[in-house]
This record gives C-alpha cells, sequence and structure tokens, in this order.
C-alpha cells in the first residue's frame, strides 16, 4: 500500500503541475512533442488521433515534463516557427510557464476544503493549549490560553511558522515574546529539558500548540485559502532558512524520504495522504518558483528579463542554460537521495 500511496501522490502532485502547461501551451498553439509523467525510460506511452503529443510514463517518478517546440538547443526546422514557444507573445508564454505552479496552488486549496469538510478545521494561530507542570515552559511562566507573539524576535502569526522556529531552535534557549489572557505583553527565557522516553531522548519545552478543532462549511473554504498561503509562507522561509545555513542540507528529502514520509501517513488514515497530496503540492509550487535555470522560476526569469531588455534572449542561450540547470539539478537529487539512504542505515 505504501508503494501505492507513494506513486499516487508524486503521480496526482505532477500531473496536475504538467496539466497546466500544456493546457496553455495547447491555448497558445504551441507545437507539444510530449507529455510525460515521471522520468527516465518510458514504460507506457500512447498517441491520440489528430494529435501531435505524445503521452507517456516513465520508470522513475521523481517529475515529468511537457516539451514544447522552441526548448530544444538545436531549432526544429519540421515545425512551423508559429507553433514555437518563441513565436507566442509574451503574456502567453508567462501564462504558459506560470500555469503549472498556479495548478498546484488550486489542488492544495480544493484539497484542504476536502480535509476541513471531513475532518474539521484546526485551529492556526499560535495559543498554547497545555502546558506540563514538570517542564521549563511551566517552571518559567508560560501557561495555558498564552498567545505567543515572537520566538527570539521572529514574529509568529500560525501554527505552522511556530512548528518551523521550534525545529530550528531545536535543543536551544529560546526567547518567547507573549501575550497574557489579560492582554499584557510578557518575556519569558525557556531552556529545553533533555527527557528520555522509551529509550528515545529528545528535548522538551513543555507547552503544546492549540490545534482546537472547528466545524463549517464557510470554515472549510476559508482554511482551503489561509491554509495554502500559510504553507507558501512556510516554505519560502524553510528555502531562506537552507541558504543562510539555519537548517542544513539533512533537512532535504528525496524520493526515499518522500516515501518513507508516505508509510508513516498511510499508517494514520486516508485524509493523512491526502494532507501530504495537498502540502507537496503547495511544496512543489513553491520551488519551482524558484530563479533557477530548469525550474519554471528560472524560464519566468528569462521573461523578466527580456520585458526590461525590450527584445528576448538568444533562445539557445537560453536553453543552453536551462539544460545545464537541468543537469545540476539531478545531481542534487543524487546527492539527496544518498544523504536518505544513510538516514534509513542509521
Amino acid at each position: 500500500m505504501t508503494i501505492i500511496y507513494f506513486f499516487l501522490i508524486l503521480g496526482v502532485i505532477v500531473f496536475i503541475h504538467e496539466l497546466g502547461h500544456f493546457i496553455f501551451a495547447k491555448k497558445a498553439g504551441i507545437y507539444v512533442y510530449e507529455f510525460s509523467i515521471g522520468m527516465g525510460p518510458s514504460i507506457y506511452k500512447f498517441k491520440r488521433k489528430n494529435d501531435e503529443t505524445k503521452y507517456s510514463i516513465r520508470l522513475l517518478p521523481i517529475g515529468g515534463y511537457v516539451q514544447m517546440a522552441g526548448e530544444e538547443i538545436e531549432v526544429d526546422e519540421n515545425i512551423p516557427k508559429d507553433m514555437r514557444i518563441q513565436s507566442k507573445t509574451w503574456t502567453q508564454r508567462f501564462l504558459t510557464i506560470v500555469a503549472g505552479v498556479i495548478f498546484n496552488f488550486v489542488l492544495a486549496i480544493i484539497l484542504f476544503i476536502i480535509i476541513g469538510l471531513v475532518e474539521g478545521v484546526p485551529n492556526n494561530k499560535p495559543y498554547i493549549a497545555e502546558v506540563d507542570k514538570n517542564l521549563p515552559a511551566y517552571q518559567t511562566g508560560l501557561a495555558k490560553g498564552d498567545l505567543i507573539l515572537a520566538i527570539n524576535n521572529k514574529k509568529i502569526k500560525t501554527n505552522d511558522q511556530l512548528l518551523i522556529q521550534l525545529e530550528i531552535y531545536k535543543g536551544e534557549k529560546i526567547d518567547f515574546k507573549i501575550q497574557k489572557k489579560n492582554g499584557t505583553i510578557e518575556k519569558y527565557t525557556v531552556e529545553p529539558k533533555l527527557v528520555e522516553e522509551e529509550g528515545v531522548k529528545s528535548y522538551k519545552y513543555g507547552f503544546s500548540p492549540d490545534f482546537t478543532i472547528e466545524k463549517g462549511f464557510f470554515k472549510s473554504i476559508k482554511y482551503g485559502f489561509q491554509k495554502t498561503y500559510s504553507y507558501i509562507v512556510q516554505i519560502v522561509e524553510v528555502i531562506g532558512y537552507l541558504i543562510t545555513g539555519k537548517l542544513d542540507f539533512n533537512s532535504l528529502s528525496g524520493p526515499i524520504g518522500i516515501y518513507s514520509v508516505v508509510g508513516e501517513s498511510a499508517k494514520a488514515g486516508f485524509m493523512t495522504i491526502v494532507f501530504l497530496i495537498a502540502f507537496m503540492s503547495v511544496n512543489v509550487g513553491v520551488v519551482n518558483l524558484i530563479p533557477f535555470p530548469a525550474f519554471d522560476g528560472g524560464r519566468l526569469l528569462f521573461l523578466v528579463i527580456e520585458k526590461i531588455r525590450r527584445k528576448p534572449v538568444d533562445p539557445k542561450i537560453e536553453n543552453i542554460i536551462h539544460s545545464v540547470g537541468f543537469f545540476l539539478l539531478m545531481v542534487l537529487i543524487i546527492a539527496i537521495t544518498y544523504n536518505d539512504i544513510i538516514k534509513i542505515f542509521r
């Protein structure tokens, strides 16, 4: 079942992303060679009548692509010039490139709405629900009902941000800025305690965030949009922490790491799998906006440069840069996968 869920999750996310590119490419009249789910050797492919596009499923579930005329390094003279991506208007190209990300965000919104309707909507404001009297948080002065405003001078607006900050400063002293029930603002410094439970050692501050569940149709609609936005902000912050070194390379996961997460999520029930699809869909959308060659963000960067220069970059040069970026991306995936394997053996 873990294998089935793994392929289901990656398949749905990649399919939706590439479907966005595909629909807008076709709408713009761009010649599409192939619509592929997965990378590597083809294991299934077909063509529709009166459609130039080859549809394929490939062996490695680490992505997918829509191959459009004009993206290759050497110009394909067999394709009419007016069907190459370079011949289209700036707006048509922009929409074709950004559509994959938009489709990922829309998928996440829909799935979070469904989760809200089925499971209820959890509170996302960083209130403290419980405080353990035997641990530092209580002894320092934190209490049930306190609202966390900041951690180490970093503003905290959601439980999602709170959990990320606790991960970053795991095992370290933390300065909390707290709003008490009576409205007063207090500051506390909490040093975690090393606790051993069932042979596993971990640092604990001694409080639990408030995840109180509420039901309601309109609350679920609101939750879909708010949760998606919250995760967009969270993932952007995490990318920043990876760049600045606050989070290390071990925080990244590749296909094997994702497989492990899928296995654990499956044990918690099908709706947890749905939640994971939504979260990873947001993740794929945000990461694709990074202005790095081979990502959608890299292609958007060239469109911005074109707007500033008022003339396009030489397509051959741009496509070479994207090819180099794709090679570097594959090297990164291999490195992350190796790291995932080492973590499993540990």
